[in-house]
């Protein structure tokens, strides 16, 4: 079986190859799947994807003419698909729901200690010989934080047992809560989640048309003042300019992000000046640093998460081709139902 694997990056190419036990044909293509480049499947029978990638029904349409009908992603989310339009041409589509979820929960969790502690602006005003005590770095310690992780699969369980830890107090908002999760997590109300929280860390998957802008300016008013808000999950699901108002009022302390709006022109690229940024929300952004910390999309790259979403990816090949189908967990057959949180089944 030949394979066009889009988006794979230089230091991976090697855990590519070492992980390919099924020994298969593989092309590994360094860019996301875009409009030019998916001619490069031509000779191929299989794609696999990574998030970013247009997976739209032009794309789609284009890989089945190839004769391609298993169209991959080493992802969670599905987001970037047309499934609608994967549907209608047959193609199979399958995911990665079970990579390390210690990966996206380390860095959602640094983010929220980050912020609450005011490390980056007392870092960034030393950078610049200013050792003054500002008010600004006044802080709680955190064991007496309340952390409401927005989501509990996995990733936010994961977040949630790390904050417990620490001896914070963690509650949790979620319609299908585990029993893993209840372990390190008081299920509450979402209203109660965020007027009494002190950080609060979003792990929800994103669903266009959906949930678009879940993070807006009623969400961010029911907050408790002074907050901080994480989003190692989606930037659609994030309404940035009503997080850069309310970063700017004071409203909330600081946001933390690994992920941004319009992600397919930014993340990836490396701009002259802030103003190259093709997006003017995410410029807002930025020009609140440090109190708001965007980083670029790295929550899963860690080593443990790259060897997952690899070997979970062949394993979804090489059942297709035996067995005729992936494990039912990992194969996405439809748009989910209109709902946050979507079902259990299609959560990390």
């Amino acid at each position: 079986m030949r394979i066009a694997c889009y988006g794979v990056r230089p230091l991976e190419r090697s855990c590519f190859e070492k992980l390919n036990k099924y020994d298969y044909d593989l092309k590994l293509i360094p860019e996301y799947l875009n409009r030019e480049n998916v001619v490069q499947a031509e000779d191929c029978d299989a794609v696999l994807v990574r998030g970013n990638c247009l997976c739209d029904r032009t794309n789609l349409e284009q890989f089945k003419n190839y004769g391609i009908s298993w169209v991959f992603t080493r992802s969670v989310g599905v987001d970037h698909f047309d499934l609608e339009a994967a549907k209608d041409l047959g193609i199979s589509v399958a995911r990665v729901p079970n990579y390390s979820p210690y990966a996206v929960a380390n860095l959602a969790f640094t983010l929220g200690l980050t912020l609450s502690r005011h490390v980056g602006e007392a870092a960034h005003h030393v950078h610049e010989q200013d050792f003054v005590m500002h008010p600004d770095y006044f802080a709680t310690e955190f064991n007496r934080l309340k952390v409401g992780i927005y989501g509990a699969g996995k990733i936010g369980a994961v977040e949630g047992k790390m904050w417990q830890a620490l001896g914070a107090e963690v509650y949790a908002y979620d319609p299908f809560p585990s029993d893993f999760a209840k372990q390190y997590c008081t299920f509450v109300t979402e209203d109660e989640l965020l007027a009494t929280c002190d950080i609060v860390s979003v792990h929800v998957p994103y669903f266009p048309g959906k949930n678009d802008k879940l993070m807006n300016s009623e969400f961010i008013a029911k907050m408790k003042e002074g907050a901080v808000l994480v989003n190692t999950a989606r930037g659609e699901l994030a309404d940035e300019a009503a997080i850069a108002a309310a970063v700017s009022s004071n409203h909330l302390s600081g946001y933390g992000a690994d992920v941004v709006s319009n992600e397919k022109k930014i993340m990836g690229h490396n701009f002259d000046c802030e103003s190259d940024v093709p997006d003017q929300e995410v410029q807002s952004l930025m020009d609140l640093y440090p109190r708001v910390l965007l980083t670029p999309h790295m929550g899963s790259f860690t080593e443990p998460a790259l060897e997952d979403m690899i070997s979970l990816s062949f394993n979804n090949f090489h059942n297709m081709a035996t067995e005729g189908a992936v494990d039912a967990r990992n194969e996405v057959v439809a748009a989910p139902e209109s709902s946050t949180f979507a079902s259990e089944k299609l959560r990390a």
